[in-house]
């Protein structure tokens, strides 16, 4: 009985996996942002490439 409450009482895994949700957090957010941000610069490349003169 004791052991069982010695496992219900540890908290060290806890930490592990709220690291781990904050580095997936994190990783989502970065994801998005690149995202938008290659979205972005791909309009812009198109926009000046509507604009040169075609050979």
């Amino acid at each position: 009985m004791t052991n069982v409450t010695k496992f219900l009482n540890d908290e060290s895994g806890a930490a592990a996996a709220e690291y781990a949700l904050i580095l997936a957090l994190i990783a989502v957010a970065v994801i998005v942002s690149l995202q938008a941000l290659g979205n972005g610069i791909s309009n812009t490349f198109n926009a000046i490439n509507a604009k040169l003169p075609s050979s």
